[in-house]
C-alpha cells in the first residue's frame, strides 16, 4: 500500500520550496504510460501554473487539496474568468474536477499547499494549443508576476 501521510507531504513540500519552479511532484503511477496518472503536487506561493486545457487527447483532471489553500480559476476562450473557487480543507472545500477542454489555472495562496491530482494517462506534455494564448509564457517572469497579481486581485473583488 502506498500511504499519503504527513511525512510524505512534508518531504515533497521541502523539495518544492527549493525547486526553481517552487513545486514538486511525487508520482504514484509507476510508468508515464499508465492509464491513470496519480500524483502529489506540492506547490508554493509564487509558482506560476499557466492556464491551460487538456484537448487532443481529451483528459479530465481532478484536484483534491490535502493541505493549504489554492484558488482554481475557470476561463472562457478569451481569458475572462468565469468561475473561481478557493480550495480550503479548513473551510470544507476539498477539490474539483475539470472537464477536458476547459481552460483552467491555479493560484497557490498558502505555503505548504499539496494537491492530489488524478488525470487520465498516458502522460503527454501539453501541446502548444493547450496553453492559453492570452496568458504569459512561464519564461516571462515580469509578465507572470503581473498576471498572478491580476488573479489575486480578482479574489479580492
Amino acid at each position: 500500500m502506498k500511504l499519503i501521510n504527513k511525512q510524505l507531504l512534508d518531504e515533497t513540500t521541502a523539495k518544492a520550496k527549493v525547486a526553481p519552479r517552487l513545486r514538486m511532484n511525487y508520482n504514484f503511477h509507476e510508468d508515464l504510460n499508465d492509464p491513470i496518472n496519480r500524483l502529489l503536487n506540492a506547490m508554493e506561493p509564487d509558482t506560476y501554473l499557466r492556464p491551460h486545457r487538456h484537448c487532443n487527447p481529451d483528459k479530465n483532471e481532478i484536484f483534491l487539496l490535502l493541505r493549504g489553500k489554492v484558488a482554481i480559476f475557470i476561463f472562457d476562450n478569451d481569458g475572462n474568468i468565469i468561475q473561481t473557487e478557493i480550495l480550503d480543507p479548513m473551510n470544507g472545500i476539498y477539490g474539483g474536477e475539470i472537464p477536458s477542454g476547459v481552460w483552467h489555472g491555479l493560484l497557490v495562496l498558502e505555503s505548504g499547499s499539496v494537491i492530489y491530482e488524478i488525470k487520465e494517462g498516458p502522460f503527454a506534455p501539453l501541446a502548444p494549443e493547450n496553453l492559453a494564448p492570452w496568458s504569459p509564457a512561464a519564461e516571462d517572469t515580469d509578465a507572470t508576476h503581473a498576471y498572478m497579481q491580476k488573479l489575486n486581485d480578482h479574489l479580492s473583488l
